[in-house]
């Protein structure tokens, strides 16, 4: 998207907290349309800066602009609020009516009578909540509480919706059945939304453009295909998933071909970095295959290696091997392919990847 698209940007912004900085953001930006996606661990300060961008939280220095404008003072601050919508955690729902809720920030607005009436039951369709108009909002169930928070939020027709974690205390199939919602009316309006989210997941669904935070800062900003496949330092490998990540160093480069030991293991990578240079291997399990010992041969992967099977892990439809090949290793399998294969702990078996499937990081 071109630079004109941007409808939000903030620059250097510097939040604090009883004198500690808890957030240091040099720029970052929002373009029409677009799903932005804050992604990390408990405590990396996604929330302070969704709340940031929503000027819902002060900041030390900075500067946030929307459409071009910047927003600084006073009524600049209340007249972009009004342009935007938030969404918490805990759906947080007026003592009356699903109807008045969702009609509430309309009411705000000075919304004529007919054309409120049309967009709150347009809304209360979107979320499937059209049943639901006159029951008490105290009385809903967690999801469909979280139902007549997200129609209030898009009622008033918002160029920004903030949505902090909005699904993570729903069970899964209430949270599968919103998200399907929730993406449909996203793509149908073309609205832009900021979401935070511990589940990468609801990222990898829903987001345009991905951004990892670690203490306060963002350490990487893509499309998440990218960052899961080419994460820029160890941190972000392991949050989204690498599964191995191994430190190595170069022995033989060429030819953008690299040999690179890890332990007492050769490791063929596909790379440009100079000989002697200490690295990080990143390895995708599903990009790791099993195979029975000697039953590889006319496979096309540059690296094979015989190890033991030191655990198997359940993950629902799946399972999670781990290996022991010199080196740690892991991958994920079907149930069927364990029958198949008869993997049992302390098996052996023959695991193989492609030196394309590994990600270098040169090592600070």
């Amino acid at each position: 998207m071109s630079a004109s698209s941007v409808i939000l940007e903030l620059n250097n912004a510097d939040v604090r907290r009883g004198g500690v900085r808890v957030l240091d953001v040099p720029r970052l930006c929002l373009r029409q349309g677009e799903i932005l996606c804050l992604v990390g661990p408990n405590g990396s300060g996604k929330t302070t800066l969704l709340l940031t961008l929503a000027c819902l939280l002060e900041r030390a220095a900075g500067e946030l602009s929307f459409r071009g404008r910047t927003v600084a003072d006073r009524a600049a601050v209340l007249a972009y609020r009004r342009s935007t919508a938030t969404v918490f955690q805990e759906p947080l729902l007026f003592d009356s009516t699903v109807y008045a809720n969702v009609a509430a920030g309309l009411k705000l607005r000075g919304t004529p009578r007919q054309q409120l009436r049309m967009r709150v039951e347009e809304n209360l369709k979107r979320f499937s909540i059209a049943h639901l108009a006159h029951r008490a909002a105290r009385k809903l169930s967690g999801g469909e509480a979280q139902r007549a928070s997200l129609a209030r939020a898009l009622a008033t027709s918002p160029d920004i919706l903030f949505l902090d974690e909005p699904f993570s205390a729903l069970d899964p199939p209430t949270r599968e059945a919103l998200l399907d919602d929730l993406e449909h009316v996203i793509r149908d309006t073309g609205i832009a939304v900021v979401m935070s989210s511990h589940d990468q997941a609801e990222a990898l669904r829903l987001a345009d453009t991905m951004a990892v935070m670690r203490q306060g800062l963002v350490v990487q900003a893509g499309p998440p295909e990218h960052i899961m496949n080419f994460p820029a330092d160890e941190f972000v490998a392991s949050f989204v998933g690498m599964g191995t990540v191994l430190k190595g160093r170069v022995i033989d480069a060429g030819s953008n071909m690299l040999r690179v030991a890890v332990a007492d293991t050769m490791i063929e990578c596909v790379g440009n970095i100079q000989t002697g240079r200490q690295v990080v291997l990143c390895i995708r399990p599903e990009n790791v295959t099993l195979a029975a010992p000697g039953s590889h041969d006319g496979d096309s992967a540059r690296n094979h290696f015989t190890g033991t099977i030191t655990r198997i892990i359940p993950m629902g439809h799946f399972l999670k091997v781990q290996l022991d090949c010199g080196f740690f290793l892991a991958t994920h399998i079907t149930h069927h392919s364990r029958e198949a294969l008869g993997l049992v702990e302390g098996g052996t078996v023959v695991a193989s990847f492609k030196a394309t499937a590994v990600h270098l990081i040169p090592h600070a």
